[in-house]
């Protein structure tokens, strides 16, 4: 292939109709007055994988743009920590009558866990970890391959290394540390899968917040309708909570942008409320908890009841539930608008409501079981039940879209089945809508809040979801400063026994409420990571076998330019997942066919270890074989966040780009002379029609497999293919212009 010519092509971006407010004849027109740049390379894969330098890392934005991101990320990404003040007292003293010192102790560590996680580790620390501008746990895991060929996924080459977006950054005085430790993980088969196995991990843990916060926000909330009937039972609670969860739900389909932006001013609103009452009540009933500032009054609160006090760590971790979702969002923002709303405005209004209830409990503390709305005073009850409710639902939303994001980056990177995928703003590309997650979702969120009925248990579940995601944060982020920041390492023993060691006393308290909730998340996350790997390992093992089997060129030059069949007018679209070679679907073709097309694309979708891909470095060109084959190969290459272009737009703009390469080349080669007759036969094929071909594959395990390869491949993996969208619809491939062929793959 030494002697192929592979053009970057500069491309629209996904806009079908207009671009900018232009026209997209006239944009085409303008970007075709633009030079293309040639590159003659030994493996067209080497440009498949090129992204230009970091182009989102560092965002230059005005302050008013900071300022005005700030106000947004309020409603985004606050919601759920902004209304863990209606639930953490109650959690944390759920089976017990508290005594003053005990109130205090547990604001000392209420305090003193929300500086040191939300403030310090990550508005501080883990913000700076983003992949371009992008955070959550699939971003680390991304950052980790594109500097380690450590990546499970499929579609990875040898040339990734090197490349200079993947390398490591400028070294410095740690680079043979960051070199051994790169070496070892690449040499190591099961680090590779415990790489993956901890992102999977994180990312259902992610999903399992996705279902436990709409259920405890809301039924937090809704709880405090019963100050109009005191009599009311906890079912009628439920079913109002249910009501409303499931008008959440219902409205999804409007998306991120509309519910929760619009909402914005009211979690401002309620943080400002929070924190009012929360200073009213420090002045009206007992200033002597300011004290708690003290930590010496956590040694004492351990003092007193150690078990007791390790025990309540269960209920004071859920003061920073929602903390992950300043990570997971950063993508819409920014990571200085982040870093203003929280130091700013959040963690203010939150310590004083937290420092507020406990001034009332050290005077109340009989109330402990419902210190929120207690502690409000009767003036204000009803625009603060008003509030609280507003609050929970935006707070759900914020979790429900960070699952709909996660789930669509797990499915780019093969870690998820195929499922529907809806864009739901043309503003930001991370803003999506899946019909069929958001039904599971409602429907599990129905089931666990018409079981617990209340939130103590629904705590116990959700504490676990928190900290095994901070858990797993911890880890990756640990890899990255060995690794990519190469920091020293007294400050990253630092770092872990900071963090880590907390985390892992934390982790021990909720974990012995597993039987009291606490196996809810668990159990989602297994069953989540269960689908997760067997659907990665089996799509791993059919793109081993499409690599093995791939077709010589050999075999391609002894067909002759018919191809050894007749040649029928027409733009036949060949999808593939090679980027080079020719697949083992081809001879099918040939084989089970009466005639071809005259033009042949091998057309490869590829999705790479990065957030997205800029519209300028989307497609690749090259022919493939000699020029009268008429055959070509176009690499569509997309980040984790991109959005698909649409078959009608691909169309268009695939055709553009084969106009482009073929004059390019001949200006490349310096013959224009056959340049005008091939376009003009291009277009001549494409107005005889466009017909995409696909292989419809049936993936079996080999005769030698164990058995339980065999249940895995056979029967699990196959359910799940049967079930989620097929491949066509996935590329939206009108049925009209379809033409598959079976194929069976043993792996």
């Amino acid at each position: 292939m030494g002697d192929d010519v592979v053009l970057n092509i500069e491309t629209l971006g996904s806009e079908p109709m207009e671009k900018n407010g232009e026209p997209l004849e006239e944009v085409h027109e303008e970007e075709n007055q633009k030079k293309k740049q040639f590159h003659s390379l030994d493996s067209l894969d080497k440009e498949a994988n090129k992204i230009s330098s970091l182009h989102s890392a560092s965002k230059v934005v005005s302050i008013a743009t900071v300022l005005q991101l700030a106000f947004q990320s309020i409603g985004v990404v606050y919601g759920d920590i902004g209304t863990s003040p209606l639930y953490v007292f109650s959690s944390t003293f759920s089976n017990r009558v508290p005594s003053k010192n005990d109130v205090v102790g547990a604001l000392s560590l209420i305090i003193y866990t929300l500086t040191l996680f939300p403030l310090i580790k990550y508005v501080f620390i883990v913000l700076l970890a983003n992949d371009n501008g992008d955070g959550g746990t699939f971003a680390l895991y991304s950052l980790i391959c594109r500097n380690s060929k450590v990546s499970a996924i499929p579609n990875e080459r040898q040339e990734e290394m090197e490349l200079s977006a993947y390398k490591l950054k400028i070294p410095n005085k740690n680079l043979k540390r960051a070199q051994r430790i790169k070496v070892a993980l690449e040499s190591s088969y099961w680090a590779k899968t415990g790489l993956l196995s901890m992102a999977l991990l994180g990312t259902c843990m992610v999903i399992g917040d996705g279902i436990l916060t709409p259920c405890i926000s809301v039924l937090s909330a809704v709880d405090g309708v019963r100050k109009f009937d005191t009599g009311m039972s906890k079912d009628v609670v439920a079913m109002i909570s249910i009501f409303i969860l499931v008008m959440l739900f219902s409205i999804q389909r409007f998306g991120t942008d509309k519910v929760g932006y619009t909402f914005a001013p009211s979690i401002l609103v309620w943080f400002m409320l929070i924190g009012s009452i929360g200073i009213f009540n420090i002045l009206r009933h007992d200033s002597t908890v300011l004290k708690a500032f003290n930590p010496i009054h956590i040694i004492s609160y351990f003092k007193r009841d150690p078990k007791a006090a390790w025990i309540s760590l269960g209920g004071v971790v859920l003061c920073m539930t929602g903390t992950e979702a300043m990570f997971a969002d950063l993508g819409h923002f920014s990571v200085r608008s982040i870093q203003i709303a929280f130091s700013g405005i959040v963690y203010p209004c939150l310590i004083c409501a937290y420092v507020g209830q406990a001034a009332y409990l050290s005077i109340f503390p009989e109330n402990i079981t419902d210190a929120f709305y207690k502690s409000i005073p009767e003036s204000v009850y009803w625009p603060m039940f008003v509030a609280a409710v507003m609050a929970s639902i935006i707070a759900s939303q914020a979790m429900i879209s960070a699952t709909f994001a996660i789930i669509k980056q797990s499915m780019a990177l093969g870690c998820f089945p195929r499922v529907r995928i809806i864009h739901t703003s043309h503003k930001h590309e991370g803003q999506v809508y899946i019909p069929e997650i958001n039904f599971l979702l409602m429907l599990a969120c129905v089931l666990v809040t018409a079981s617990f009925k209340e939130t103590t248990n629904i705590g116990n579940a959700y504490g676990i979801a928190v900290v095994g995601v901070m858990l797993v944060t911890s880890s990756l982020l640990v890899l990255i400063m060995l690794m990519v920041w190469q920091t020293s390492l007294p400050l990253i023993a630092l770092f872990v026994l900071s963090f880590g060691s907390f985390e892992l006393v934390y982790f021990s308290s909720v974990l012995y409420k597993f039987t009291s909730g606490g196996y809810l998340p668990l159990t989602f996350a297994s069953v989540l990571y269960f689908v997760m790997y067997v659907w990665n390992y089996v799509q791993t093992k059919r793109h081993n076998f499409e690599v093995e089997q791939k077709v010589s060129t050999e075999y391609l030059n002894s067909l002759g330019s018919n191809l050894g069949i007749s040649r029928v007018p027409g733009l036949g679209l060949l999808y593939t997942e090679l980027t080079h070679g020719i697949p083992a679907i081809f001879p099918h073709f040939l084989t089970n066919l009466p005639a071809i097309h005259c033009v042949l694309v091998f057309v490869s979708v590829k999705y790479l270890p990065v957030n997205t891909v800029p519209a300028e470095e989307r497609f690749l060109l090259q022919r493939v074989g000699p020029k009268d084959y008429k055959m070509y190969r176009c690499i569509a290459r997309y980040g984790y966040r991109d959005r698909r272009i649409g078959n009608e737009e691909f169309e268009l703009l695939l055709m553009e780009n084969l106009k482009n390469f073929i004059r390019n080349e001949s200006w490349e080669e310096g013959d224009s002379s056959v340049e005008g007759e091939e376009i003009r036969f291009l277009e001549k094929s494409r107005e005889a029609g466009v017909v995409y071909l696909l292989g419809h594959s049936e993936v079996r395990a080999s005769e030698n497999s164990s058995l339980l390869k065999r249940v895995i491949v056979n029967y699990v993996y196959d359910f799940l293919r049967r079930n989620c969208r097929q491949g066509f619809v996935d590329l939206q491939i009108p049925n009209k212009n379809l033409l598959q062929v079976g194929m069976n793959y043993s792996v």
